[in-house]
């Protein structure tokens, strides 16, 4: 593909909008309904990655336009994440709020990269039940990282959310902090948000449920802990930059760039499976999708914000609202910078323990329950997957959870593919001639790779001692790497040094060349017994044959040794 065509591929184009009446209407009312559900998981977020709420919103603003006109999905909402606060969380506080910003824009470059090396396709070799633990790992955190809120305590920086969870609710019971109010709060936010979806789909529950926290808090004057001052304006400001800090945040920013690039495509996925069956809104471009990502990251960070990520929650309202291009996900971007500049002042008296009932109930609505039954039904591998992968998301974190579930998850494939692979004795084509009981014909099938080449070998190895000729038929052989190579080689060695003929037949041409460097062919008696033909194979096997029992006139022997 040349310059010009990529891009084109990677850039905004005339095509990203629809101007019809009708669409712009549609889009307008999905942009309002996703930034009302949007704004108070824009604070949450905010809160709980540590950063702040304020960089929550400048997040949900920043990065929701730039990566609705620069990302490669039509319908997809970008902005902060429960995932991202969770990797955000030990960042926070290992090196403090103000590293958010320059990791946001370190991570936005990796990501930005990615997209132009065009890597974008690379997230669909994730395995289901690898994605599928890792969201339920994420869901557990979210859930366990606001329990200390929700008794009234304050877990200490980088602790570990199992462990902060658990000594939260241990001290809530001796009788510390103010567990009755935020319990109270929190069990509030969760009834509104929990029934008023039933009534009507369209309601926005969870700004409705923070909302009347917050007046009853008002009302009762309850001693709440609250969100605070926010800002009144957005102003961009570059992120203090030295070689130290940047060496000493190489991890954080390689886990934020992977976390985005996966969220995002796998967001923008899911977008593509809702739309089907509806109106369409067109495909989604993953390479593009980096790209807009990288660009809304940086953004962001320039403007003290977060990193972003597609956010599926949001991604889904904007879909069921209606949601026909990217003027929807800017139109959300749009009415939560309205808040910042005309209601800072009533978002500041939002008890923290709302939020923390907001993103209790948004994580259990991750856990995708029937996805978890489907998962463990499926077969063991993939439960085992599954469970490792989601244990490993809670105990330490989200990218060793996903680089050990790709492990665990290619162990099983490995293992199933080493016991597919096998031999078979097969029959001589053609009526039965005298002497064919002295050939032997193995048809090799599925893979021949180090997993299983051991085992493969060992079935030829034990031929019996009056063959006089093995034919092997590696046409249906799927797969054959260096080191299956390499013992089909040591097995054409050892038969001939026991006397026997080894021809092969149906050698695919790519598999030619590793049998060639690994020198397996050349342990072949003669140039002449390679084949592409079963019946000339059997031919030539079984006029070796007559030859090897026709008595030597010179020794009065068989001459086995005559065959070449």
């Amino acid at each position: 593909m040349s310059a010009l065509a990529t891009a084109r591929d990677l850039l905004p184009g005339r095509g990203d909008y629809d101007l019809q009446p009708r669409v712009v209407r549609a889009d307008l009312l999905a942009g309002v309904t996703v930034g009302v559900v949007a704004l108070p998981l824009a604070l949450a977020f905010g809160v709980s990655s540590g950063a702040g709420p304020a960089a929550g919103l400048v997040t949900a603003v920043v990065a929701g336009i730039v990566a609705a006109v620069f990302g490669g999905s039509p319908v997809q909402v970008s902005g902060p994440t429960g995932a991202m606060a969770v990797v955000l969380a030990p960042i926070v506080a290992a090196h403090g709020p103000s590293s958010i910003a320059l990791v946001s824009v370190l991570g936005g470059l990796v990501v930005l990269v990615a997209g132009a090396a065009r890597l974008g396709r690379l997230v669909g070799y994730l395995p289901w039940p690898v994605v599928e633990g890792f969201t339920l790992g994420i869901a557990c955190i979210i859930f366990l990282q606001q329990v200390p809120a929700a008794v009234g305590t304050k877990a200490p920086a980088g602790q570990n959310p199992f462990l902060a969870a658990a000594n939260a609710v241990a001290h809530a019971v001796t009788g510390g902090g103010t567990a009755v109010w935020t319990i109270a709060t929190v069990a509030l936010v969760a009834v509104i948000m929990l029934v008023l979806p039933k009534l009507h789909r369209g309601i926005p529950a969870s700004l409705l449920a923070v909302a009347a926290a917050t007046v009853a808090a008002e009302l009762v004057h309850a001693p709440l802990p609250r969100i605070g001052g926010l800002p009144s304006t957005l102003t961009p400001a570059l992120p203090s930059f030295t070689l130290g800090a940047v060496g000493d945040l190489t991890g954080a920013v390689v886990a934020v760039a992977a976390l985005a690039a996966i969220e995002s495509l796998l967001s923008a996925r899911v977008a593509v499976t809702m739309t089907r069956g509806g109106p369409s809104v067109g495909p989604t471009r993953p390479d593009r999708e980096l790209v807009g990502q990288g660009l809304a990251s940086i953004a962001s960070g320039l403007f003290g914000g977060m990193p972003a990520t597609g956010a599926i929650a949001r991604t889904a309202v904007n879909v069921r609202s209606g949601a026909r291009t990217r003027l929807a996900a800017i139109t959300h971007a749009l009415v939560i910078l309205a808040v910042i500049y005309a209601a800072t002042g009533l978002v500041s008296r939002i008890p923290l323990a709302a939020l923390a009932g907001v993103l209790m109930v948004t994580s259990l609505r991750m856990v995708p329950f029937g996805t978890i039954r489907e998962v463990l039904h499926a077969s063991r591998s993939s439960a085992a997957t599954f469970a490792v992968t989601a244990l490993v998301t809670v105990a330490a974190d989200l990218i060793l959870a996903v680089e050990i579930g790709l492990l665990v998850a290619a162990f099983f494939a490995l293992r199933h593919l080493a016991g597919a692979a096998h031999t078979r004795r097969d029959p001589l084509p053609g009526p039965t001639t005298p002497g064919d009981e002295h050939i032997a014909v193995f048809g090799f099938e599925g893979a021949m790779f180090w997993g299983a080449s051991e085992r493969i070998i060992a079935d030829i190895a034990d031929t019996a001692d009056d063959v006089l000729v093995v034919i092997l038929r590696l046409s249906r052989l799927h797969l054959l790497d260096a080191t299956g190579a390499k013992a089909l080689g040591e097995a054409i060695e050892e038969l001939e040094a026991r006397g026997i003929t080894v021809l092969v037949k149906g050698i695919r041409p790519h598999h030619r060349q590793v049998l060639t460097a690994t020198g397996a062919l050349g342990k072949l008696r003669h140039e002449n017994h390679l084949f592409t033909d079963f019946a000339e194979a059997a031919a030539h096997a079984r006029s070796h044959v007559r030859r090897a029992r026709t008595p030597d006139v010179t020794a009065g022997t068989p001459g086995k040794s005559r065959l070449r």
